[in-house]
């Protein structure tokens, strides 16, 4: 019996689409928290768990019989690593075999700009010290986040941003899915760590490319420098903890922390995952 926490967010509801047809709906659950969001899950047969990363008695109840879980990472940031601390405790007592986490793939831990990154390195820590058997999926920037770091104005005004020319091998998020759903199905071990990535690494200059080949009208790409930037966004109303989360992102990426290749992705689906102009036609239809 296999739950996957996070059941109706983008990235649960994929894992759960591309399990069902390799498993029976019998042994999949799903872990809610909003009852009025069952309701998808339950007409496609998934088991429906009510709980919380909060409640670890709810928790508790809802590994009854489990044997593997997915941890898909929490949004509150403030208390994101004490939640997945409870699920962590929970599958301890509750006996699960086996538990995996929805990471990041970052190269190196002490030298990060965006600390909002260090809870997926403690939730790791707490999974490694747990005794339990684990795979850590380490997930690459979405390329479905694209659309939102270039702006809704993109064809317009091109891209502006304060990354120099550092590279992200980007991948969608729904491969991500089928590539987590597929370790969850098989019923051989599992490896500690998988990097999900994209075959090829892309500076936003190369998505500035794409988006001029595909559109048929010049996307430049500017690269910003931090205080131009963040004033602008300061300009723009975004409280300080938001702008500090940008820039932290973009910092990363001039320094190189996301350029880091994997063929783990293209294994686990079993071909290559899209590339960049494959990706960016599907999310702006082009």
């Amino acid at each position: 019996m296999i739950l996957v926490t996070g059941a109706t967010g983008h990235l649960g509801s994929a894992i759960l689409d591309f399990l069902l047809p390799q498993l029976p709906a019998s042994q999949i659950a799903g872990l809610v928290r909003d009852e009025q969001k069952a309701a998808g899950l339950q007409a496609k047969g998934v088991q429906v768990r009510f709980g919380s990363y909060d409640d670890p008695a709810s928790l508790g109840r809802a590994m009854s019989g489990i044997k593997k879980v997915l941890l898909i990472a929490g949004t509150d940031e403030a208390r994101r690593v004490q939640q997945h601390q409870n699920v962590v405790e929970a599958a301890q007592r509750a006996g699960v075999h086996w538990i995996g986490y929805t990471s990041r793939t970052l190269k190196d831990r002490a030298t990060m700009a965006n600390q909002l990154m260090e809870g997926h390195f403690q939730t790791e820590d707490a999974i490694k010290a747990s005794g339990l058997d684990y795979s850590l999926f380490r997930n690459v920037l979405y390329m479905d986040a694209l659309p939102q770091f270039v702006g809704e104005q993109v064809f317009e005004r091109g891209i502006y941003l304060p990354a120099g020319q550092g590279k992200v091998p980007f991948a969608l998020r729904c491969e991500m899915g089928e590539a987590i759903a597929n370790v969850l199905a098989a019923d051989g071990p599992a490896k500690p760590v998988y990097h999900l990535t994209g075959s090829a690494s892309y500076s936003f200059a190369d998505v500035a490319a794409v988006l001029t080949e595909l559109a048929g009208k010049a996307v430049p790409y500017t690269p910003a420098e931090v205080p131009a930037f963040e004033q602008g966004l300061k300009a723009r109303g975004l409280p300080d903890v938001v702008v500090g989360r940008i820039i932290g992102f973009m910092t990363d990426i001039k320094n190189g922390q996301e350029d880091e290749v994997s063929p783990d992705l293209a294994q686990l689906l079993g071909r290559q995952p899209a590339s960049l102009s494959e990706g960016l036609r599907t999310l702006y239809k082009l």
